[in-house]
Order: structure tokens, then sequence, then C-alpha cells
């Protein structure tokens, strides 16, 4: 991000990024894990040029540091996907990165106010693989409830999980649904894409 002014936000991006959010997007989450400090906003795009996207914000909010595992990342130049993989089931290199995982982005929408990013963060191995499903249990957090309520409208969801010690990166999209047990419940998706891709500059700093 570069800039908010009067109720906008102005946002570096690629290309291929700025093309897809100007057709789809509007869910956007800022998160700084060494100060366990993390900021979603919701809107339009108003503008998209060379110099990156122009966002009007319609919502903007924190959440609480909860679950947020602290972590140094520096800056890097950005490069291109390695070992690029694409399929429709997880296989086990994809299995193993999100079983070690302690944090993942969750992207869900609503039908009509658009398109919803979070945080996601837990011990190592609080996402787990079944089969070709996905599932974590529901933490109590802020109680806002816009993931679930997202889902609870419009089941299609897709999440990224983010080796930071390689790398390596997993991406999943499916249709998701709430479960409940009692007053606990869990988040299953029922995997229907994955993409596996090595990123040098997501590695954090030793």
């Amino acid at each position: 991000m570069t800039g908010f002014h009067e109720g906008e936000l102005a946002v570096q991006a690629r290309a291929g990024v700025r093309e897809q959010a100007a057709r789809l997007g509007r869910g956007m989450l800022a998160i700084d894990f060494a100060s366990r400090r993390r900021v979603r906003v919701n809107g339009t795009v108003a503008d998209a040029d060379a110099d990156g996207l122009t966002v009007a914000v319609d919502q903007a909010f924190g959440n609480c540091p909860r679950y947020i595992q602290p972590r140094d990342l520096s800056p890097a130049q950005p490069s291109a996907a390695q070992d690029f993989r694409r399929g429709d089931t997880l296989g086990e290199s994809a299995a193993a990165v999100i079983g070690a995982a302690d944090t993942f982005f969750l992207g869900t929408e609503h039908p009509s106010r658009g398109a919803d990013a979070s945080h996601r963060g837990g011990p190592p191995g609080f996402a787990r693989v079944a089969g070709n499903t996905l599932w974590w249990p529901d933490y109590p957090g802020n109680n806002m409830f816009n993931s679930l309520g997202n889902l609870a409208v419009d089941p299609a969801a897709a999440v990224l999980v983010v080796d930071f010690a390689t790398g390596a990166t997993v991406q999943v999209s499916g249709t998701g649904a709430v479960e409940w047990s009692g007053t606990d419940r869990r988040v299953v998706l029922a995997v229907e894409a994955v993409v596996e891709s090595r990123r040098p500059d997501l590695r954090a700093v030793d």
C-alpha cells in the first residue's frame, strides 16, 4: 500500500494483479507480522493504471493481534514463481506445507457486498488435510463473522498458505461450509483447484 487520502487507498500492484483486481477484487488485508497488527479493507476499484490501483474504501477495520504469529520479513524484489504446478487434488507436497503452517489467508465473497480477505492463525498443524478436503477450527476472534457470513450465502472460497522458511506457496480454491459440534465450529473446504509454487521473495528473515 502506498497511501490513503479522502476515502481512497493507493496500492502498488503488478500488471496481472491490477487487471484481475480491477475485474474481480475488492477485499484486501494489510498485515505486519513483526508488530502483530492487521487491517482489513473492502471497497471497489476506482482506477487502475501503470502505477497500481486506487480503491474507493467502503470498510476499513483493524483486528485483534490474537493468532498472528510474529515473524520478521525483509523487503525483497518481486520474483517470478518457480516450480509452478497446477492440479485439482492436494498431493503430498501441498499437504506437507499446509500441515506445517501456523498462518494462512482466506478469501471469501458476498454476492452483493464483494470480496473479503482475512488471516487465520494457530499452532502449526491447526489446518488439516483429509483426502481432498482442507479443514481448520474456527477460533473465537473479533466476533464480526465476515468470512463465516460470506460462506453462508456463497460457498466459494480460496486459501493461500505460505511456507515462510522456503518461499513455497499453496493456493487452494473450492467450496466451503461451516460445521458445528456443540459450541465449537470448523470450516471445511472441498478442494477443486490447487496451485503450488515457490517464491524466494516470500522467505522470512532468520
